[in-house]
């Protein structure tokens, strides 16, 4: 079966050549494929084709994507989780650095000054850019996932003291963590202690706004504030009072909008974190890499709204069901395959939310059989989208 894939955003063509030869690229040309590979696209608004049944994101973050309307629908919406964190990294070390000797202010200034004497006002005004070091400087990293681990442990080999806060921090990332970043169960902590603020979560009803005017309240004066993450993780009202109060030195952000240009304490950068050729390369192998295994095997991994499903296929035929999360479905399911005299060569169902995924793999050779199965399954009103793999021989 030839799977067909519409792209956006100019994907790495090197990165889609991951998706192999069994899956047709139709760039922004096909109506109705069976997966989107995307970047910054918004689908907001947009109607799904009914062929669509994934929907990868070559980046970490999701919010152009409606992620409850395509659950409903039944289509699985992938990310990239690490594949540009080296990149972002990078990007927020160097503002730290930029950030700590002022180089934004006196890049500014001395492309103000003209005259043959341009060396003996340079050296007349450096004084006021001396700036300080960030060794011995205490840096709070909010958010330790891909993105902030590294941050944190490359900044301790900076020399700074480091804070980290995340309660949901992954096992596997506990472990990449140095043993001399502290972790602290309290925000207050890091707003108490840290001269650097980085943020690295994402944006749901819980963290927006995790930076408001009680938050700034609790702060050290004179801290830098760094969010490549979203912008509205910032109260910008609350924001602009704490630069007014000198409690926030510097602003440095990654996404601009109209209030936050021309301002003397606050750096806006045009989205380019994560934008480095070895980023988007990284972002582009990994989302075509899920979107083939999805396509092919039906397995899932680095899905934001189904869980990760992984099962060696051995069995001639794979059925795969997204399903409401409803009591009594898996018996539902097996119950429909025995009144076919159909064996179960193996299964696995979990569940997010609302919605279940499941694998159901027959030891079935009859095709008629288990066509018939999946008729079934399409008419169960609890079943949202049917899908039919034949074992690769």
């Amino acid at each position: 079966m030839v799977f067909s894939v519409k792209t956006f955003n100019n994907i790495n063509k090197i990165g889609l050549a991951e998706l192999g030869n069994g899956i047709q690229i139709d760039g922004d040309k096909s109506d109705n494929p069976d997966a989107y590979i995307l970047r910054s696209e918004s689908l907001h608004g947009k109607a799904f084709p009914e062929n669509l049944k994934a929907i990868a994101r070559a980046g970490a973050g999701t919010n152009n994507i409606p992620i409850d309307e395509a659950t409903a629908a039944g289509i699985v919406v992938f990310n990239t989780p690490g594949a540009n964190a080296n990149a972002v990294k990078e990007a927020v070390i160097t503002s730290l650095l930029l950030s700590a000797r002022d180089y934004f202010s006196a890049t500014n200034w001395t492309n103000t000054l003209k005259g043959a004497d341009v060396p003996k006002q340079i050296e007349a005004g450096k004084s006021q850019f001396a700036g300080t070091e960030i060794s011995g400087k205490t840096l709070g990293v909010i958010g330790l996932g891909a993105i902030g681990a590294r941050i944190a442990n490359d900044a301790r080999r900076l020399g700074m003291n480091v804070l980290g806060y995340d309660p949901y921090v992954s096992i596997e990332t506990a472990w990449s963590i140095s043993s001399h970043v502290k972790r602290v169960n309290d925000l207050k902590e890091i707003f108490n202690q840290a001269d650097y603020i980085t943020v690295h979560v994402p944006l749901n009803d819980d963290t927006k706004e995790t930076f408001n005017e009680e938050a700034f309240a609790q702060m050290k004066k004179g801290v830098t504030l760094v969010n490549f993450a979203r912008d509205e993780l910032v109260n910008h009202k609350a924001l602009f009072a704490a630069l007014e109060a000198d409690v926030v030195k510097r602003y440095i952000t990654d996404f601009g909008t109209e209030d936050l240009l021309h301002q003397d304490k606050i750096t806006v950068f045009p989205h380019v974190g994560g934008s480095t050729e070895e980023a988007e390369l990284n972002c582009a192998i990994m989302a075509s890499q899920t979107v083939r295994q999805f396509l092919e095997t039906g397995e899932i991994t680095n899905s934001v709204n189904f869980p990760n499903m992984h099962q060696v296929q051995d069995a001639p035929y794979r059925i795969t069901l997204i399903n409401k999360n409803v009591p009594n479905i898996v018996a539902k399911i097996s119950t429909a395959v025995s009144d076919l005299d159909i064996n179960i060569d193996n299964i696995l169902n979990r569940s997010r939310g609302d919605y279940a995924y499941t694998l159901l793999d027959l030891d079935e050779s009859n095709k008629d059989k288990v066509d018939s199965l999946v008729q079934a399954f399409e008419d169960n009103q609890d079943i949202i989208r049917v899908r039919l793999i034949e074992l690769k021989k």
